[in-house]
């Protein structure tokens, strides 16, 4: 490529040259030349002895004065009829031709060598601006059109002789990093495999959410490798004409061949690599033809053959079978998001080179980022830089990584919106409702800060960030969640006996988090009971013995009156209702009888999954909605379940709530005049609340305005002020209260 690339270069500079010369030559006659007489002039200079010499070239004369001519220069032309005889007009005008007085007279021939070059010279204009509009043609189809290279491939391939990216930029992904690993030592060291039988990969596929590092991941094995790399998107297969992409399939992969061993990498596969036959907007004979090249080569690899495909995608569930299977993508990486240790070492990288304050610290911001994929992280730190930056600061400080997180996560802050008082002290109950909930409660998160600053949407936030990375979540853990999310309201309610319209994220996640629960994680508890024949009830309601019978469609929870519960189920034609007026009439104890609203005692039964999600977003909505597996009436019981579990989450808040009133209404004054408190000040805000003898709390406080940057050291004596260090406020993906 770089040869053709250096072959084009010097056809156009060759192309110009010629042009040149061309220009040049075409003009150099007239340079001398500057002025043309008629033949009649030339006579009569010559009768007065004026002309030193005349060059007769074909038709054309060129006459010498002795002296300057009339135009002032040293030389003039004339033209010349066919038969004229010039030398015949002299004599008979009696001009003595001939040395050492006379006019010398020459006359000029051409060869046929000087003639061929002259009809050359004359056409080469054309043939120059004839070849400068062809190349340029090609340009502009070249760039646009493509009209005479549809199938050619537009990978482009990285220099393999001076890596950028290696293995050491790339951290959070030690297993990934494992895998592919082997990758490179079958590209380096092919003999060393195959000596034991072993053959090289024919492709990885990489999978991971966005920012995971899936690109990066390919060109450090590239870098590694040492090997070319050939990197093109899925998305430049595709094209409006059919058969396109899939000449683009193979021109890329004999480019790859003559370059093996080497690397293609294609990135977002998905893009030509969709399950055949899925019908979704249509038959797409170019997609499938495209996905069929792609199958054809990566399985027609010859055992030596030293090429390894890489494609990376987020949607591995919408990837043809085909492509899949061992031989074709024989290895599946998964590049999952980091966890602690890995946030911490993608954080070292990026940081790398950056002036950090010694306050620093990467295992707290690795601890209080959770969730964060490589890519946030990253822009974690620049945006950390910048806000260092603009406060004209020598070094990172924490409380810029703070920022920074706080603008990652719910934009910059707003500070010219203008909060009236009453709206602020509602926002200031709201999120402390949420922060007394959750350190009321055993299985919800730790609060690490509650803002009631403006960012973004959200009029306030109150941040829960776990003790370590959570990998499976309990019952407990869910019901705790949904209680936190129900803070906001219930703190409103009780204070203010007003609600407002602040509390919709929190209704919307606990609503989410109880469908979850009942129709994924199969969360609901059948409870289960001894069963008791309905003629034994009919016997122990007739000696007193039962208190209340709930009634759940056919099903029956009898509660006996010492509080032991049994289950039962009642004959089609037995009556409770008319059961218990006889019980009345013969003076018997009546039994307490309770229409449920549920069809049956177990609810949903045993635990199961309802319903499969269909994941057909168009136009950024989700257009396939549900796909229902089950009845009218499991879809009652479901309403029933999600409603029973948000009311318990609601009561939960009530009464932590009600318990802590004193708390929650210190924690809000103090949000009304801080604006930002760490769950740190929180707790010690709550023991000094507990025990009046305790420390009080010191509340986080605006840091100071840093001192503008000074390239001068201060003089000795009068030092710079220390860099302010507040207590860490760095949000979650937790509980937002929306007070906007």
């Amino acid at each position: 490529m770089g040869n053709n690339r250096w072959l084009r270069n010097s056809f156009v500079y060759l192309m110009i040259i010629i042009g040149v010369i061309v220009i040049f030559y075409t003009l150099l006659p007239s340079f001398g030349a500057r002025s043309e007489e008629p033949l009649t002039t030339v006579v009569a200079m010559a009768k007065n002895n004026d002309i030193r010499e005349i060059v007769i070239d074909g038709r054309k004369i060129t006459v010498f004065p002795r002296g300057a001519s009339a135009a002032g220069t040293d030389r003039f032309t004339s033209r010349i009829g066919r038969d004229t005889d010039v030398l015949g007009l002299l004599v008979e005008a009696g001009v003595d031709v001939g040395p050492p007085s006379g006019v010398e007279v020459v006359f000029k021939g051409s060869s046929g060598l000087s003639s061929f070059f002259g009809l050359m010279l004359n056409f080469l204009p054309l043939i120059f601006f004839g070849g400068l509009i062809l190349f340029m043609m090609r340009q502009a189809q070249g760039s646009n059109n493509q009209t005479m290279s549809f199938g050619r491939s537009r990978a482009k391939m990285m220099s393999f002789n001076k890596p950028t990216v290696s293995f050491a930029d790339v951290a959070g992904v030690d297993e990934a990093k494992e895998e592919l690993q082997e990758v490179v030592e079958f590209l380096k060291f092919p003999e060393r495999f195959l000596a034991l039988g072993a053959r090289i990969p024919k492709g990885v596929l990489l999978v991971g959410s966005p920012g995971t590092g899936k690109t990066l991941m390919a060109r450090a094995v590239a870098g590694e490798a040492g090997v070319p790399f050939f990197h093109i998107s899925g998305s430049e297969f595709v094209e409006m004409f059919v058969g396109v992409g899939a000449a683009r399939v193979r021109d890329l992969f004999e480019q790859a061949k003559r370059n093996a061993p080497c690397i293609v990498f294609v990135d977002e596969i998905d893009a030509v690599g969709r399950h055949r036959g899925a019908g979704l907007g249509g038959g797409h004979d170019e997609r499938e033809q495209t996905l069929n090249q792609i199958l054809v080569e990566m399985d027609g690899f010859e055992t030596t053959t030293n090429i390894i495909v890489i494609a990376a995608t987020n949607r591995p569930d919408i990837l043809d079978p085909a492509l899949l299977r061992p031989g074709r993508f024989d290895r599946r990486v998964t590049m999952d998001l980091p966890d602690i240790e890995g946030r911490k070492a993608i954080l070292k990288v990026h940081a790398a080179g950056k002036p950090l304050a010694p306050e620093v610290t990467f295992d707290s911001l690795a601890k209080e980022t959770p969730g964060f994929s490589g890519a946030e992280l990253s822009n974690l730190v620049n945006e950390a830089a910048i806000m260092a930056a603009r406060g004209n600061k020598k070094s990172i400080f924490m409380d810029d990584f703070e920022e920074a997180v706080d603008r990652v996560i719910a934009g910059p802050q707003k500070k010219s919106r203008h909060i009236n008082p009453r709206e602020k002290e509602m926002t200031a109950y709201h999120e402390a409702g949420h922060a007394l909930v959750a350190w009321g409660l055993e299985f919800a998160d730790p609060v690490h800060k509650i803002s009631i600053v403006a960012r973004g949407q959200m009029g306030g936030h109150t941040s829960l960030v776990p003790e370590e990375d959570r990998y499976l979540w309990t019952k407990n853990q869910f019901a705790h969640r949904m209680a936190v999310t129900m803070g906001g309201r219930v703190a409103e309610q009780i204070i203010f006996d007003e609600v407002t319209t602040g509390a919709s994220n929190d209704l919307e996640q606990a609503t989410k988090l109880a469908q979850g629960m009942i129709k994924r994680y199969g969360m609901f508890s059948a409870k289960a009971y001894d069963e008791m024949p309905i003629s034994e009830v009919i016997h122990k309601a007739r000696a007193g013995e039962i208190a209340t019978v709930e009634v759940y469609g056919n099903d029956l929870l009898v509660i006996m009156t010492d509080g032991a519960e049994f289950r039962s189920r009642k004959e089609a034609d037995f009556q409770l209702a008319e059961f218990s007026e006889g019980l009345i009439e013969k003076g018997l104890q009546p039994v307490t009888i309770i229409i449920k609203d549920s069809h049956s005692l177990d609810g949903l039964g045993a635990p199961r999954t309802f319903g499969k999600a269909q994941e057909m977003v168009f136009l950024g909505r989700d257009m396939g909605g549900e796909e229902k597996d089950y009845g009218e009436r499991l879809g009652e019981e479901i309403d029933h379940a999600v409603s029973v579990l948000i009311n318990t989450a609601y009561e939960q808040a009530v009464e932590t709530i009600t318990t802590h009133q004193s708390k929650l209404v210190r924690l809000a004054e103090y949000l009304i005049e801080y604006e930002t408190v760490s769950g740190e000040a929180m707790n010690r805000l709550f023991n000094a609340d507990d025990d009046p003898g305790a420390e009080p709390a010191a509340p986080i406080t605006p840091p100071e305005t840093p001192p503008a940057y000074n390239a001068n050291p201060s003089p000795a004596g009068h030092p710079h002020p220390a860099a302010p260090q507040p207590t860490p406020t760095l949000p979650s993906a937790s509980t937002d209260g929306d007070s906007s």
